[in-house]
């Protein structure tokens, strides 16, 4: 059993003792304080929380809690069912709500599932806000509310139908251009609630010809629902036969997007940002967001477009606090997750397919060549499973020090910078794991560094 509780909210495999895992008294516990700190904290006076959930098989039963928590502590709450993560942020905003509870535990396993916790803007609770929630959570500083002051459960449909149609409204989605290409596209939404979203957006956009592949919304996921290439087999097999122009891949809350190119080969997570980033910025001049284990081709992108680059610690609330700073058009993550503040400040898969098929149809390019115009580069994502006895603090410092002499960055774990290439160690905000992210112009030299870091690593174990 595992429960982790971070910046990016509250995760844990379900079942087991309280405490040990994201067991039900856990579940009511983090859920009233965080409305307590809602209640405390929101400029809103609609005392409506919105919750949303993707198609986990424990997903209902844990949306049941929560609900029964939210309206024990006197909130009403917009329940829109199952619903990806960017539309129950959406959702939030449309519904002039004070907050929101996405239950999703993202790329994570079947036994997974995880309370996401948003502001009043829609967007994730950042490090000091989620911190005060774990205060009070510990603390049990919160109390429910009188029979008399008791909640309502409110349901909302629709949310689904309006994220889609603010999608079709962004300025820089043609509709008629996606239509006229007339792409065969296929889709692989893992049995998730991208089963539903993704093809409804297709159909939206004008695209007759959809190939779906894991879109029945049960909760059972056809393969590791992380979409990385060794999970990705099964369309990538279908895009080699030659029946579509592209493949599009979601993880189980859809706000990461992968794409298959024509030839059955990966585009890489990395490249969605990137593609869609040159896009944006062929037509909006402004700077560019992304975190530290990102691609530095969204850095070369940025400046072949005259405008400026900057890098955020690794986490979605990182990035859209940098990207608001600094005025970016576009942002996000390497791990195919497109933030464009033209939508909405959060990763969403559904703006990165309009997007990308505008950019196809305008550019008139198969996947392929767009792939080929963009700066090569190879990412080696490499992890290694914590135990009690490894000291992380301790082997980020001696990577610093064997490094000094590198342009080194410790904001979020350690990044050390060589001129062509780098590599990044942090310990995950998501699974009980240091991840090793390592970047350069082949995967043979990306993988090299890796290995001189995990052989440092190997020495203090």
């Amino acid at each position: 059993m595992t429960l982790i509780k971070s910046i990016s909210g509250i995760r844990g495999t379900i079942g087991g003792m309280p405490g040990e895992g994201l067991s039900p008294l856990d579940i009511v516990k983090f859920t009233a304080a965080y409305a307590k700190y809602i209640r405390t904290t929101t400029t809103k006076t609609s005392n409506l929380i919105v919750v949303g959930r993707d198609a986990r098989i424990s997903g209902s039963m844990v949306s049941g809690i929560v609900v029964a928590t939210l309206t024990a502590m006197g909130f009403d709450v917009v329940n829109i069912g199952l619903a990806s993560t960017p539309t129950t942020e959406v959702a939030v905003t449309g519904e002039g709500a004070c907050g929101g509870i996405i239950i999703t535990a993202s790329h994570n396993p079947m036994q997974w599932n995880a309370l996401k916790l948003l502001n009043e803007n829609g967007e994730f609770l950042n490090d000091a806000q989620g911190k005060e929630v774990l205060r009070i959570a510990e603390a049990g500083d919160y109390s429910f509310a009188d029979v008399l002051e008791l909640g309502h459960e409110l349901t909302n449909n629709t949310w689904l139908h309006r994220h889609i149609n603010q999608v079709l409204d962004l300025e820089l989605v043609d509709k008629d251009a996606i239509a006229k290409a007339n792409f065969t596209v296929a889709v692989d939404a893992v049995n998730s609630v991208g089963g539903t979203a993704i093809p409804q957006l297709l159909k939206a956009l004008g695209v007759k010809n959809v190939i779906e592949l894991n879109c029945e919304v049960t909760g059972h996921f056809a393969h590791t629902p992380e979409p990385i290439p060794e999970n990705l087999t099964q369309i990538a097999d279908l895009m080699r036969s030659g029946k579509a122009d592209v493949g599009f891949v979601v993880d189980p809350d859809v706000d990461r997007l992968a794409i298959v190119m024509e030839n059955g080969e990966m585009f890489v997570e990395e490249y969605t940002l990137v593609a869609i980033a040159d896009y944006v910025l062929s037509h909006t001049p402004g700077s560019t967001v992304s975190n530290l284990s990102s691609s530095r081709a969204l850095r070369d992108v940025t400046e072949k477009h005259g405008q400026t680059y900057n890098a955020a610690a690794v986490g979605e609330v990182n990035v859209t606090t940098l990207m608001k700073q600094t005025g970016a058009v576009i942002g996000g993550e390497g791990n195919g997750g497109v933030i464009y503040p033209a939508a909405h400040y959060g990763r969403d898969a559904l703006v990165g397919v309009a997007l990308f098929l505008t950019l196809m149809a305008k550019s008139g390019k198969k996947v392929t060549e767009l792939k080929a115009g963009y700066p090569a580069y190879a990412i080696a994502k490499n992890k290694i499973e914590l135990t009690p006895d490894i000291d992380v603090d301790a082997i980020l410092a001696k990577v610093k020090e064997l490094y000094a002499n590198e342009k080194v960055t410790d904001i979020d774990g350690v990044k050390i910078d060589f001129a062509d290439c780098w590599v990044h160690l942090r310990k995950s905000n998501t699974e009980p794991i240091i991840r090793i992210y390592s970047e350069a112009h082949t995967m043979a030299e990306a993988d090299a560094l890796a290995d001189k870091i995990k052989a440092v690593i190997n020495q203090m174990k």
